[in-house]
């Protein structure tokens, strides 16, 4: 008997590094969105410092349904961002989990692999 194993119907996060993230085989350097149903898009934010509200506004609609929680990777170390930043996520009832990107990573894909609505924003600082 042959075994293979199964191709996920969701994105999932193939390996990582510091200053990068496979995504299905693919290797990333830069930033990234990532949906367990819907795409893969570059985030256009390079530094913790640099983030504002309109990067995490768009969490919302990302994918085909809204998420029930967002994983955010906050680089090699874990950094919480201001309140005031997730009000958008808030006001929609989206859950938001912080953690190191690593972290993120495996969290996401134990998330999308039991079929939840999850993204995941994963910060990788050059």
């Amino acid at each position: 008997m042959k075994l293979h194993a199964d191709k996920p119907d969701s994105q999932t996060i193939t390996a990582y590094g510091p200053g990068w993230v496979a995504v299905n085989g693919q290797r990333h350097a830069n930033s990234l969105l990532l949906s367990s149903g819907g795409p893969l898009l570059a985030w256009d934010c390079d530094r913790f410092e640099a983030l504002t509200a309109a990067h995490f506004e768009k969490l919302a609609t990302l994918g085909d349904e809204t998420p029930e929680l967002v994983v955010f990777g906050s680089g090699q170390r874990l950094r919480f961002v201001r309140p005031a930043l997730l009000q958008s996520l808030m006001a929609r009832r989206i859950g938001v989990e912080t953690m190191d990107t690593a972290a993120a990573c495996r969290t996401f894909n134990i998330l999308a692999g039991e079929g939840r609505r999850v993204v995941a924003a994963l910060l990788i600082e050059s």
